[in-house]
């Protein structure tokens, strides 16, 4: 009998398929109430980013063998839990990376070129008043003017890092990893530093750091008040690196600066989220890695997932 694979998050279509040739395949939501008993029936498991993995979630999968993650970041699965009863955890390290790189410069560009569409009225006799009047006030900063401090010096941060150097930015990094094991994994310049002195002499500040337990609220009230008054801070990694509450206060005490965020802590964002309705403050819904490709790289977790149910080694093993 082939093996059964339970999707709760909706994958690619193409390794859909594949996954349905090589396995039976259940569908049920992570939040739909039928999920314990689906989960009952599973040898495999493929989640995204809301099923929520932990001890509670795991007994009502007594035959569950092993877990693809589709994408990076592991925060919704306790790996220990899933040692302790033999089941094997897999993922896509690498799968959006390029998506991630590409959606940050798209946001610093955003922020520092700013760029309005001739409206559709100017084609009457205001046409030239109105072009005139854009091209005085719509005047942007160059990147290459800039020094860029990329806090987690990850996969992201490494290709992020590469992209900047090429544009002509100065670059200021903070790593819990030693110096000279990062000097080696790049082949361009870099000012190893800590977090005060990258917030404080960084024009943008972008964190790509990882979900482990000690990260939750890096940035905090205190390192706030490093960061310069005119910074542009931007979160694509996860919600809980910042305390929400610390930077809306931040926020409103420092107008000229600009805060990004495409991750939260929940998601999505409660009523009652403290960085609603700030004007300097841009609230994005999690799409930094929502490309086509990227998409697709992920959903591709599912050949390990058959590969570990085969008895074979799996290609990205977490941990």
């Amino acid at each position: 009998m082939p093996p059964c694979v339970l999707i709760t998050e909706a994958l690619a279509k193409p390794a859909d398929v594949w996954l349905a040739q090589h396995a039976d395949v259940l569908r049920c939501a992570y939040d739909d109430p039928g999920l314990a008993e689906q989960l009952a029936l599973a040898d495999g498991l493929v989640v995204r980013t809301y099923t929520i993995v932990d001890e509670a979630f795991l007994d009502r999968a007594p035959g569950l063998k092993v877990i693809g993650r589709a994408g990076v970041g592991l925060d919704n699965i306790d790996l220990d839990a899933c040692k302790r009863r033999g089941v094997r955890v897999v993922h896509t390290p690498d799968a959006n990376t390029q998506a991630v790189v590409e959606y940050v410069l798209a946001l610093m560009l955003d922020h520092y070129r700013p760029r309005t569409d001739l409206p559709p009225e100017t084609g009457g006799g205001d046409s030239g008043d109105t072009f005139h009047r854009l091209r005085k006030t719509e005047v942007g900063r160059q990147l290459d003017q800039l020094t860029l401090g990329i806090v987690g010096f990850g996969r992201i941060g490494k290709r992020l890092g590469k992209a900047a150097h090429a544009i002509g930015m100065k670059l200021l990094v903070c790593d819990l990893l030693p110096e000279v094991q990062l000097r080696k994994a790049v082949d361009y310049p870099f000012d190893f530093v800590d977090h005060e002195t990258l917030y404080a002499k960084s024009d943008i500040v972008t964190l790509h750091a990882d979900g482990r337990p000690s990260n939750r609220h890096m940035l905090n009230a205190q390192l706030l008040n490093h960061l310069r008054d005119d910074c542009l801070f931007i979160n694509a990694a996860r919600g809980m690196l910042v305390d929400s509450a610390a930077l809306a206060a931040w926020a409103k005490a420092h107008r000229d600066a600009q805060v990004i965020l495409d991750v939260h802590d929940p998601e999505p964002p409660p009523a009652d989220y403290p960085l609603y309705d700030l004007p300097n403050v841009r609230l994005l819904p999690h799409i930094a890695s929502r490309t086509e490709q990227a998409l697709s790289n992920m959903s591709w977790v599912v050949k390990d997932v058959v590969a570990v149910l085969d008895g074979q080694e799996p290609t990205h093993p977490a941990g």
